[in-house]
């Protein structure tokens, strides 16, 4: 039997930094690289911009200027500084801060004192400076340890915090900030804090008329009937009807972006239709009232409570602690303004009610044709195994690892063979595709349920009816890196954009990228994503490099794909811009065969075409070498 030596010795106290980087996501949620929005390096931004905007709520400051650039953040305001003897310690010891004092913070984004602690332990370079009243005090720090301290000196600098920082690349390995993220993030901050002016790489960002400016920039197309918005106390929603399927919401909580809503949304849903429903004096159902709604709604709560640290989802029952429940201030709110509105602008009153019994007319004409598609499911997954699911939706791990979970949509027996045998089992899943999947552009959601494939998808994600009941949290496309491959992307982005918008527009759709070359010799072995990395690797091995171009994902054996769905996995996330309409992006790539479209397949396949021919002159001027 093994000796037990379990002794004083054993017992650690770790102090706050060695925590932090020890468990980091307890304070930032996932590490990441930048792929998906809320990766570590994200959040590490956002708890600094948080006090700039919490300064700005209490009436100091109306400017922000961030910069980002080779990885190197700063964040400069204009606030009333952070008091000078207290510089050091407010980015270093825990539980420290100005949010405690709730009179100066009721409503408070950040009330933990952690937010940019975690930025300075998670960081290899962090440099903090507060300007007060003609002082200034600089300190400088490594992994969360103090380098420098200044002493304080006179400036002519205005009063505010300066905070500049690198991600610790040994942490967020080969991170990279990608601009559309940051830029919906600091949109958000304008929508909610209207007055508030961010500068960002030479941008501006400024909003008029807050969550009504929000709907109309994000909005895909010409809304049914112009945008409801509506102000109270501590609450302000917006809402209108658009021309896709599905249920948009943007959710706020005291300035913070609930991306995985909360008891604040799901109040917001119930009360939108039984109000529409009291109006109406109809009992619809309430899918048919809120298809295609687009919505925005934003609270303030005091001493809000999160269900992580990332403040992602919000838990608070109650709009104040012993005060209202949630549910009934926002049914009161819209009880009173949404009726009113609706009684003084009757033809948007007739507009609601046309969209909401068109979609009643469509899901009652679907009904019967869903309930043959969900049997046709359960058969087809079982005989077919199209689905290899992974073992936290088989198991209890369900609740604890859903957000690490992932579905792989790949064409063709080899393909999804290698990546069945190189995945994680725990939280990897595999769909495969038999052959092109349907252009559903321009058809209507009979199509999902009729056509075996997409039913299939949209069973194996269970996303018929809710959304928030989807599977997984990433669905990865990966097909081969050629014309067909790019083929088959298109039409499953098609069909995701046409019928299930809200999976792109959430950041849960990505495109796996692949190596196109191996470039190796016998001591060394390169896998390059680019033209670039494979002149590079040549460079490096020299001219005995055996060079490997991948074709198609099948030519990769299994042993080898562990390492590009492990954890170097590279993702390419499907963005849509302010500017990105859904229609004409679909009328342009899957739409009738324009000028434009010509020019851009053309384009393309040359690309294709000339990186052949270059390999090809390349390999014969190889062989002249060996023959000379």
């Amino acid at each position: 039997m093994a000796e037990n030596n379990y002794t004083e010795d054993n017992i650690r106290s770790l102090d706050w930094k060695e925590h932090i980087r020890l468990r980091p996501g307890m304070y930032i949620g996932k590490l990441g690289d930048g792929a998906s929005a809320d990766d570590g390096i994200y959040i590490l931004l956002k708890e600094v911009i948080d006090n700039s905007i919490d300064e700005f709520v209490m009436g100091n400051g109306k400017k922000i200027e961030i910069k980002v650039k080779d990885g190197l953040v700063s964040v400069r305001d204009y606030g009333r500084g952070i008091p000078l003897g207290k510089v050091v310690d407010v980015v270093s010891k825990i539980n420290t801060g100005g949010k405690y004092d709730s009179k100066a913070f009721k409503k408070s984004v950040g009330l933990n004192g952690v937010g940019t602690k975690a930025t300075n332990a998670l960081s290899s370079h962090f440099m903090v400076y507060s300007v007060r009243d003609g002082e200034l005090k600089r300190a400088s720090f490594s992994r969360g340890e103090l380098v420098e301290e200044s002493e304080v000196e006179k400036t002519t600098e205005a009063n505010g915090t300066y905070v500049e920082f690198s991600p610790d690349e040994s942490i967020f390995k080969k991170f990279v900030y990608k601009t559309p993220y940051i830029d919906k993030m600091l949109w958000n901050y304008c929508y909610l804090n209207r007055g508030l002016t961010i500068h960002f790489n030479g941008e501006r960002y400024n909003s008029k008329d807050g969550l009504k400016d929000l709907l109309e920039q994000n909005q895909d197309g010409d809304p049914l009937y112009p945008i409801i918005h509506l102000e109270g106390e501590d609450i302000e929603v917006a809402f209108t009807h658009g021309k896709t399927y599905g249920e948009d919401y943007y959710s706020f909580v005291n300035g913070q972006h609930t991306t995985q809503g909360g008891t604040h949304q799901s109040a917001f849903r119930e009360a939108v239709a039984k109000v529409i429903r009291d109006f109406y004096n109809k009992n619809y159902e309430a899918s048919d009232i809120r298809q295609s709604i687009v919505a925005a709604c934003a609270v303030k709560v005091v001493e809000p409570v999160f269900e992580s640290q990332t403040k992602t989802k919000l838990g608070s029952q109650e709009i104040e602690p012993g005060g209202k429940s949630m549910r009934a201030f926002i049914n009161d709110f819209l009880k009173e303004k949404l009726d009113n509105y609706l009684h003084r602008n009757p033809d948007v009153a007739e507009i609601i009610e046309r969209k909401i019994k068109q979609s009643e007319k469509e899901r009652k004409e679907l009904s019967g044709i869903r309930k043959l598609a969900r049997d046709r499911a359960k058969k087809s997954s079982l005989h077919n195994k199209k689905l290899r699911d992974c073992r936290v939706h088989l198991t209890d791990m369900k609740d604890d690892r859903r957000e690490e979970t992932t579905l792989f949509i790949t064409e063709g027996d080899s393909a999804s063979g290698s990546i069945t045998k190189s995945r994680n089992v725990n939280t990897q899943a595999v769909f495969s595709l038999r052959g092109k999947p349907l252009n559903s552009y321009g058809l209507t959601k009979k199509v999902v349920y009729e056509n075996e494939e997409f039913n299939l998808i949209q069973a194996a994600l269970d996303i018929e009816d809710e959304m928030d009941n989807l599977r997984y949290s990433k669905i990865v496309i990966a097909t081969d890196a050629d014309v067909d491959g790019m083929h088959i992307r298109m039409l499953l982005l098609t069909f995701f954009l046409q019928f299930f918008p809200d999976l792109v527009k959430r950041n849960h759709v990505y495109v796996l990228q692949t190596p196109l070359f191996r470039v190796r010799n016998k001591k060394k072995t390169f896998y390059c994503y680019s033209e670039d990395e494979r002149r590079a690797a040549i460079e490096e091995i020299g001219k005995n490099a055996e060079i490997t171009r991948f074709k198609g994902l099948g030519e990769i054996s299994p042993d080898e794909f562990k390492n590009f769905i492990g954890e170097d996995i590279r993702l390419e996330p499907v963005l849509l811009t302010k500017s990105s309409s859904i229609d004409d992006i679909l009328s342009f790539y899957m739409g009738k065969n324009t000028p434009d479209r010509q020019e851009f397949i053309i384009n393309n396949l040359k690309v294709e075409k000339d990186l052949e021919e270059e390999l090809a002159k390349e390999q014969e001027e190889k062989n002249l070498d060996k023959a000379s």
